[in-house]
């Protein structure tokens, strides 16, 4: 998951026509689709737009009325195949179906009889958000006996980038982090008593969305004791059927060797 912000700024004759500290920023999921608007409200009979993909300077779009002129140069550029659309009108660029491979910086070029302005424009691509998992920390029970009088949860997600995972109780924050860079595994611990009947969840979110698991107290914190009876339970199972199982093979390799016997006796005797 990348994250590029992307900023919207008018330059006219070769001079900045707005203050650089103002920064539009657009958000995008993955798979959604972005319009960058030329802000015209119709186009010139003597303007030329071209819109140029930055990090490759690669010239992706070219609209002129005069010149009869629409170009759409998807095929240039495997990222922008069968997404590039152009308003004919406007000379607005569509980009359906985001993804990160899209991300990056576009500028606009409109050439007239007057002028010469540009725009850079530029939208934030996020992935999508994986739903959280909430398990309980086994090493809490490492043996028999009861540990601590709280039990230890741990919320995790996978492969994530630029999110916050965070714990509320209710509608109270109790803890949270962030990452930006990309995470194998993100994880984040809470503590809570047994037979605890508050409502707690788990949530992960970015600036656009967000997933939300919510923690069934009851289900996974079992005390220690009972998890070991459970777990005991488990092993008893386990040892019957490969106790079980011997017997049969046993039993088989026994069928198996007399009846190989029996005819070997019998091919002696003719």
């Amino acid at each position: 998951m990348f994250v590029f912000i992307f900023m919207c700024m008018p330059i006219v004759n070769g001079v900045s026509g707005v203050d650089a500290d103002e920064v539009k920023s657009v958000s995008v999921m993955e798979g959604e689709s972005v319009t960058l608007h030329t802000h015209l409200t119709h186009i010139q009979t003597d303007d030329f737009i071209k819109w140029i993909y930055e990090p490759k300077e690669s010239l992706i779009a070219e609209f002129s009325i005069q010149a009869n002129l629409t170009s759409i140069r998807d095929t240039y550029d495997e990222r922008f195949r069968d997404k590039l659309q152009l308003d004919n009108k406007t000379g607005s660029l569509t980009i359906t179906n985001m993804s990160i491979r899209n991300a990056g910086l576009y500028k606009l070029t409109i050439h007239s009889s007057k002028e010469t302005s540009y725009k850079k424009i530029s939208v934030t691509v996020y992935a999508r958000l994986p739903v959280p998992v909430i398990i309980r920390d086994s090493s809490q029970c490492s043996s028999s006996s009861e540990r601590s009088s709280k039990c230890v949860l741990l919320c995790s997600v996978t492969n994530v980038t630029h999110v916050s995972l965070s714990w509320y109780k209710g509608n109270s924050l109790l803890s949270s982090i962030s990452v930006s860079d990309l995470n194998i595994r993100l994880s984040l611990p809470l503590e809570v008593e047994y037979q605890d009947t508050n409502t707690y969840r788990c949530v992960i979110n970015n600036p656009i969305t967000n997933h939300t698991k919510h923690l069934d107290v009851n289900e996974l914190c079992q005390s220690c004791s009972e998890l070991w009876k459970f777990r005991w339970a488990i092993f008893e199972v386990v040892i019957a059927a490969t106790a079980w199982l011997l017997i049969i093979l046993c039993i088989a390799a026994g069928v198996v060797y007399f009846s190989w016997k029996d005819k070997k006796e019998i091919c002696k005797t003719l």
